[in-house]
């Protein structure tokens, strides 16, 4: 296990080296909350359903939509039930955003700008995206409400059937890089040639197309996202495990939920459109430009993420069950079968 520092003074005392790099990882948390919301849940999905309200508030184009959201969680009144158990209430939405918080440790924003560069970062990446189930099933068994219980229940079954193909769905990258830590997946696709040719060096998505496929299915139904939105079924659970939540500590629940989609977001592009990399770009000037190229690819990944979640109706518990089952992992399978005789004959 290596720890690769941010660029600050070589005598910079470790706890304001700490300091540092846990303030950014919690800035970007909200931020990357922020412009998933407004991006996309305002702004493209107005557009694609012609929805007009977003665009009013605010003057150009309603950028003060979300501000205004914002604001309206703090002011509201902090509502704990009568029979909850107060203590694992208020834990719960802190023990989800603590999740989202650990999976920005390991996501490479340039050569020198990621918090840990763990040996096994993306089995690391991985199972710290599991922790989000423990919040959940705190929350609804917290709150005393039948509805809630219900919807956490939904969302362990559904986190545990998709979690398999999110891991298997990343195997056939790391078969291909030969290694598990996320900077040398990336310099892999930075400095890697396909057939010869290294011209734009060897994004992994030309021959894990259909990983990246599952990556990003598994993913939507980590997120609870439609069309896998089961635990928080309104027509069904009222809002399922989040619905005694009021106040900031609902916004806890959303930046979670959004910040998790900018950090797989992240973890997407860095294991299969090659991160931070430009091909032959390498040093401080890759420090400088690799987060600005992260973003990008980042923002693309969203979008076919959000895309599907505006596209699609919500699936029933069994089809749920089933494309997991059924689909995903026979295929994430099939993928690994083949990585493993391209890597052997090429």
């Amino acid at each position: 296990m290596t720890a690769v520092h941010l660029p600050l003074a070589v005598d910079a005392p470790w706890g304001l080296i700490v300091a540092i790099k846990t303030a950014v990882v919690l800035a970007i948390i909200p931020a990357g909350a922020l412009i998933l919301g407004y991006v996309f849940l305002l702004k493209m999905m107005s557009h694609m359903q012609s929805r007009l309200g977003p665009m009013d508030p605010g003057g150009f184009h309603g950028w003060f939509q979300l501000i205004g959201d914002g604001i309206k969680f703090i002011q509201k009144e902090d509502i704990i039930p009568a029979e909850a158990d107060r203590r694992v209430f208020m834990a719960a939405p802190v023990v989800v955003l603590m999740s989202t918080f650990l999976l920005y440790i390991v996501v490479p924003a340039g050569p020198r700008l990621v918090v840990s560069d763990l040996d096994v970062g993306v089995f690391y990446a991985l199972a710290v995206s599991s922790l989000s189930v423990i919040g959940v099933l705190m929350a609804g068994w917290a709150s005393a409400n039948k509805y809630a219980l219900l919807g956490a229940l939904r969302a362990a079954a559904q986190l545990i059937a998709y979690e398999l193909p999110l891991v298997l769905a990343v195997v056939g990258v790391v078969i291909q890089a030969g290694t598990m830590n996320l900077q040398g997946i990336v310099h892999f696709q930075q400095d890697g040639s396909l057939f010869g040719w290294n011209g734009l060096g060897f994004p992994l998505i030309l021959t894990q197309f259909l990983g990246f496929g599952i990556f990003l299915i598994a993913a939507q139904a980590e997120l609870t996202q439609t069309p896998f939105d089961m635990p928080v079924a309104e027509s069904e659970l009222v809002a399922g495990y989040m619905v005694e939540y009021t106040g900031f500590r609902f916004l806890f629940f959303f930046m979670g939920e959004f910040g998790t989609a900018f950090a797989f977001a992240g973890i997407a592009a860095t294991l299969f459109l090659g991160g931070w990399s430009i091909p032959h770009v390498h040093g401080t000037m890759a420090d400088v430009l690799g987060p600005i190229v992260l973003f990008t690819k980042v923002m693309i990944v969203s979008f076919l993420i959000f895309w599907a979640r505006f596209t699609y109706p919500r699936f029933r518990e069994d089809q749920l069950q089933a494309i997991a089952w059924k689909y995903l992992i026979p295929l994430s399978l099939l993928n690994i079968l083949a990585t493993g005789i391209f890597k052997v004959v090429f």
